[in-house]
């Protein structure tokens, strides 16, 4: 699978693009300036690309009018085949957000429901209660998600719905050539859906991608065989930042034994699941980060575990954004991207990742692990990679049992000898291959 050796860009188009809040119709082709950023894209080292909502919507993306329609906010379907031809041709893949676990009010089956009611042939694709009323005061209920009424629930026990889902999904792939799908709110989705989607995408393309947006739980009911390739590795993206903001890393590396381990009992040995430090529904990370010198450390680590490294547009720099200030905070447009001394250090980290057969796919041990540092062992049929961090403010030297005489640093290329003890300078991380 292309995916578990790539590194992933992911990018909220209507915030990206500058798009207004409010569908009110009017057209303009955003969607272009994805073409002007595909050097820096590059240049970072990222090899695939994942849209957040770009089809046609009430708002924000994720309450959808049209599944078959970009955004007009964003342009036309041709504007978005332009873009996509673009990335392919620069060896980029292309993941879109797939939303079908609920639509917008907008959603032209729903406005057919509302306006026809009982007779509305389409009154089945939703959960409705004609003798009811909700929030809008549309004179029936309809099931939303957790409560949202802005977020119609579909009803995927119908096969219609299914196929009209399917059918786009296809229409995706021959119009754009998409190579996979993000599928928002996974956990909601029906796990006969999720089978027979899997079977429908695996039969236009053998290597089409399926992550799932995964928040608590046994990620393995969804990810395995028969449902998903991967899904968004949450557990993680919380020890990260909470490792070093406690200054504990037994925390994050807890989480990864406990997920990675060479122990059968360990939960998602073998998988390949999605790591990251933020996106478009939490706080950039440096801005949760309590020590700036940790911003480049916790990158280094993001990089160097188990899973498929993604980077959220603009966070590659270190801009700043809360949650608490609201969503479109977090997804904001950016004139023109910027490169800066962390900029360098993540394309350095993502080179290393992509050419390391054993930090994409490789078994996980932890054989050095304080509260501020840890070193972290992967090896994949005969190559082993140690990632080595220091979050302190001052040295400290490991002693530790590599089996090696020397390695060569991933990052830097500068040769490392094991004799004697390994010393990491404060604030450092390191990629040693063993030689």
């Amino acid at each position: 699978m292309w995916a578990y050796e790539s590194v992933f860009y992911q990018i909220y188009p209507l915030g990206f693009c500058g798009a207004p809040f409010e569908n009110e119709g009017e057209k303009q082709s955003r969607i272009l300036k994805v073409k002007d950023w595909i050097p820096h894209i590059k240049k970072l080292g990222c090899n695939a690309i994942y849209f957040s909502p770009v089809f046609e919507s009430d708002t924000h993306g994720y309450n959808t009018r049209d599944y078959s329609k970009i955004d007009c906010r964003l342009g036309e379907n041709k504007d978005f085949a332009e873009v996509c031809k673009a990335l392919h041709d620069n060896g980029i893949k292309v993941v879109l957000d797939g939303v079908f676990n609920h639509v917008g009010r907008g959603f032209w089956a729903f406005q057919d429901v509302l306006k026809n009611r009982e007779n509305s042939r389409y009154k089945d694709w939703f959960n409705i209660n004609f003798s009811g009323n909700s929030n809008y005061n549309d004179g029936l209920w309809y099931e939303g998600w957790e409560g949202y009424y802005d977020l119609v629930k579909l009803n995927l026990h119908n096969p219609e719905v299914v196929n009209h889902i399917f059918e786009c999904v296809k229409g995706w792939v021959e119009e754009f050539d998409i190579d996979g799908l993000r599928l928002d709110v996974a956990y909601c989705l029906d796990f006969d859906f999720l089978k027979n989607l899997r079977n429908m995408c695996k039969s236009l393309k053998d290597d089409f991608f399926l992550l799932g947006e995964l928040l608590h739980g046994d990620y393995s009911r969804w990810v395995n065989c028969d449902m998903l390739d991967s899904a968004t590795n949450y557990e993680c993206y919380k020890g990260l930042y909470s490792s070093f903001n406690c200054m504990n890393m037994f925390e994050i590396c807890h989480s990864l034994k406990n997920q990675f381990g060479p122990e059968n009992w360990c939960r998602y040995r073998g998988m390949h699941l999605l790591s990251f430090v933020d996106n478009h529904d939490v706080s950039r990370i440096a801005s949760v980060l309590a020590n700036e010198k940790h911003l480049s450390l916790v990158y280094a680590l993001m990089f160097g575990m188990p899973g498929i490294p993604c980077v959220y547009y603009g966070s590659e720099w270190g801009t700043k954004a809360d949650k608490s200030q609201g969503d479109p905070a977090l997804r904001v447009s950016f004139e023109k991207p910027e490169w800066n001394e962390l900029t360098d250090w993540i394309s350095k980290l993502a080179k290393a990742h992509r050419e390391s057969k054993a930090l994409c796919h490789g078994a996980l041990k932890v054989p050095v692990l304080t509260n501020k540092q840890c070193i972290v062992e992967r090896e994949f049929e005969g190559e082993r990679v140690f990632v080595a961090v220091n979050a302190d403010d001052r040295p400290f030297t490991a002693h530790f049992d590599a089996g090696c005489g020397r390695a060569v640093d991933l990052i830097t290329g500068e040769w490392h000898d094991f004799g004697g003890g390994s010393e990491l300078p404060p604030y450092s991380a390191y990629f040693w291959k063993c030689e």
